[in-house]
């Protein structure tokens, strides 16, 4: 548990560098910056892909529309879009949630590649974690938020919303047929991994390992732990935490 840090790839990279982990996980790659601080420690950094993830998207249950396109959910963050009219919804305030910047690699990553590097709309309500999100998204009817898909697409108190590249190809991130929210207690939505891992989705991302170059026991272990995740017995634990293996 990082002291007075939120929980997040970023977080991991810097304890990484701080000597207080031997090897971290991280949802993005390692920042030149953080290499360069790395480097003044005496050692280069080093990141191992070891699985591949979605980004799912977390509505509430009474939010009645078929899905979004990824502009709209740029422009949802953005603050362009400010009401589920907009997307074929009805009269409703969209209140976006995310994690802060500084968090994690997921808030980096969506920002890169959803945001095109624009920055999140003033309407943004940042909070400090997945958990919280959900228990937020569940009663706000006019809620959205993203996050790693293992921990969104099997929740029962919220819904995974279908993503596309165009309106007419949404993908949904969770396996047909849809578990309906009165099953989802004795059997949740599994993740879509086909789609995930053929591209079809339009939201995933590379999971690392990050290693210390640093000829010592951390390297060592960092790399005895990245090479058993690629093993069959590896990847199939992998698969069984809600990741797509990449072998």
């Amino acid at each position: 548990q990082p002291i007075n840090e939120k929980p997040g790839s970023g977080t991991g990279i810097k304890m990484l560098i701080a000597n207080q982990l031997a090897f971290s996980q991280s949802s993005r790659p390692v920042k030149p910056e953080e290499n360069e601080t790395a480097k003044t420690k005496g050692f280069s950094l080093k990141e191992i892909t070891v699985a591949i993830d979605g980004i799912a998207i977390a509505v509430n249950h009474n939010l009645n529309i078929p899905g979004l396109t990824v502009s709209q959910l740029k422009d949802i963050y953005t603050g362009k879009i400010t009401n589920w009219q907009q997307v074929g919804g009805t009269n409703l305030p969209i209140i976006p949630l995310s994690r802060s910047k500084e968090a994690g690699g997921t808030v980096d990553f969506f920002v890169e590649n959803v945001l095109n590097k624009d920055k999140f709309g003033n309407n943004i309500n940042y909070i400090g974690t997945t958990t919280e999100a959900i228990r937020k998204v569940a009663i706000a009817p006019g809620a959205i938020y993203y996050g790693s898909a293992p921990e969104i697409v099997p929740q029962c108190t919220i819904k995974s919303l279908p993503i596309g590249r165009t309106s007419e190809q949404l993908i949904a991130p969770y396996q047909q047929p849809k578990i309906t929210q009165s099953q989802c207690a004795n059997k949740p939505n599994q993740l879509n991994f086909q789609d995930f891992r053929n591209g079809n989705y339009p939201i995933t991302r590379n999971l690392f390992v990050i290693i210390k170059q640093n000829g010592q026991s951390d390297q060592q272990a960092g790399e005895v732990y990245a090479n058993w995740l690629v093993t069959s017995q590896g990847q199939e634990l992998i698969e069984k935490a809600g990741f797509v293996r990449i072998k």
